[in-house]
């Protein structure tokens, strides 16, 4: 019998949740009456401590050493993540991107705790059978926190499939998302619950809306700003799911935007650019600060949306 809706939610993830990632399921269930009745964690993590990340507070040797093997897999982009744990160590604080053990989340007491050894094949993650079966027994869907791109039978396993967001309009820009839409200049930037297919973010769009990015100084504002959106847009998303009218809406391949890969964040003018358009938007926070000018909040409550936009795939 086809339910109305989702009732029993599967969760899969890193060992950990961010903080907007645990107010996103506080707010579904908040909303809704449904159940998290399985989480299943990625065991290749199953080895670092997540919470440490939160009161890293000093550049020691082992970050020396960290920023080099960085420097070798991710070429300049290791500048633009420097350039983040640097502000981080000297009090920048990004609350929505705390760190929570999978334990410590209460959201997921009730639940099933499973540790999956995935299938890797680059970017992409394939479920054991077992993982597949238990899923498909327990869930009526799931929702991807953690991994990577994923494939193969998990995505048909439970009736209204795996939801996925992704901080772009996939009509847009898929891949990246925002160090490529920071990077290009845009003052408004997506957010896309989708439920994937085995594209690169060309699922079926379950609930959409995008915020304003021109007042964001860096590209860790605009990251705030859009998962800030996003921790209400999973609970708009299975209200959609519930809607007997609602279609989510199918993007046809040649409407779909460009696809930016991550290898783009190696290339010097990629990163090059993001970086120093980080340091100068945060010169310009500096300068505002010291004028006593009234600065745009990020990673709180957006501004309101664009009037007209969609909120959900319609």
């Amino acid at each position: 019998m086809t339910r109305s809706g989702p009732e029993t939610i599967g969760i899969l993830a890193d060992p950990y949740l961010n903080e907007w990632q645990v107010r996103a399921l506080e707010r579904l269930q908040a909303d809704h009456d449904v159940t998290v009745s399985l989480v299943v964690t990625n065991e290749e993590k199953a080895d670092d401590d997540p919470e440490a990340w939160n009161t890293r507070n000093r550049i020691g040797l082992a970050d020396a050493r960290q920023f080099v093997d960085l420097l070798e897999r991710q070429r300049a982009w290791a500048l633009v993540l420097a350039e983040r744990n640097v502000a981080k160590l000297i009090g920048e604080e990004r609350p929505l991107w705390r760190r929570r053990s999978i334990e410590n989340v209460a959201a997921l007491a009730e639940a099933d705790h499973v540790r999956c050894e995935p299938e890797t094949d680059g970017a992409w993650y394939e479920f054991p059978d077992d993982v597949v079966d238990r899923v498909a027994e327990e869930c009526d869907a799931l929702v991807l926190f953690g991994f990577g791109l994923v494939r193969g039978p998990i995505l048909e396993a439970t009736e209204f499939g795996v939801l996925s967001f992704h901080p772009a309009d996939i009509r847009s820009y898929r891949g990246m998302g925002p160090p490529a839409v920071f990077h290009d200049g845009q003052d408004r930037c997506g957010a896309t619950l989708q439920r994937l297919n085995e594209s690169i973010d060309g699922g079926e769009i379950v609930a959409y809306d995008d915020v304003p990015i021109d007042d964001c100084p860096t590209l860790w504002d605009v990251f705030d700003r859009v998962v800030d959106r996003q921790t209400s847009l999973l609970s708009e998303g299975v209200a959609n799911l519930r809607d007997p009218t609602f279609e989510p809406t199918t993007v046809p391949e040649a409407e779909l935007g460009e696809v930016y890969y991550r290898k783009l964040r190696h290339s010097l003018s990629f990163s090059g650019r993001i970086l120093l358009k980080n340091l100068a938007g945060r010169a310009e926070r500096r300068l505002r600060r010291g004028s006593g000018a009234v600065e745009s909040p990020t990673g709180s409550t957006p501004p309101a949306s664009r009037p007209g936009r969609p909120r959900s795939g319609d």
